[in-house]
Parts: C-alpha cells; structure tokens; sequence
C-alpha cells in the first residue's frame, strides 16, 4: 500500500522560501510520475507542478513558474518542491501525489495515490 507523507509547510513572510518534501513508502518511487497540489482557502485544488519519474520532465503552473522547483530522489523516495518569493496567494494546503506513468498531467484525477497535505501560510 501506498503512503504519502508531505513534511516543510509553516508560516513565512511574503519573499520568503520554504521547501516541502514528500516520502513515498509501499512502492519505489521510480515508477511513479510525482506532483504537487495546492487547495488555496475556499477554492479548489490546483495543480502545482510534476516531474516525470525518471526526472527529464517538469512541468509547471504560470503562477508558480520561475519560482517553485521540483526535484525527486529516488534512492529516498521523495519529491521536493522548493518554493522562492512566496507571495501571499500561495496559502493554500500543499499535496504530494503520484502516479503510475512517466507522463505528466495537471488533472488531479490522474494521479493514484495522495499524502494528508500540509499547510502553507504566507503573510503579507
């Protein structure tokens, strides 16, 4: 059985950085397509960005590019995202999910498996 398990989220003043990571446990990461969510207060969950699961691909949303990062290590099992510039719409509770194809998709439904979240708060 697959676990998730998000750890990184807390609170940072708007320009700051904080870096998320998600370990993977019941399955070796390296079959596994890895992405991150985002379900902003009151909205629905967005896609946050992925990496293919033998990481010659990424992909990200517009409001993230150019200041998030993805990277994976498949000898640990994780997925990092590195986030830079925080900016207070970034508040929302973070998620690791993976699926089991090398391809990306931006569809939460595309992804199998999903870790409990944990919540990111930027102040202005």
């Amino acid at each position: 059985q697959v676990q998730l398990v998000e750890s990184g989220g807390g609170l940072v003043q708007a320009g700051g950085s904080l870096r998320l990571s998600c370990v993977m446990s019941g399955r070796a990461s390296h079959s596994y397509t890895m992405g991150w969510f985002r379900q902003p207060p009151g909205k629905e969950r967005e896609f946050v960005g992925a990496i293919s699961w033998i990481g010659d691909s990424t992909s990200y949303a517009d409001s993230v590019k150019d200041r998030f990062t993805i990277s994976r290590d498949d000898a640990k099992n994780t997925v990092a995202l590195q986030m830079n510039s925080l900016k207070p719409e970034d508040t929302a509770v973070y998620y690791c999910a993976v699926r089991g194809s090398r391809w990306i998709s931006p569809n939460s439904f595309a992804y199998d498996y999903w870790g409990q979240g944990t919540q990111v708060t930027v102040s202005s």
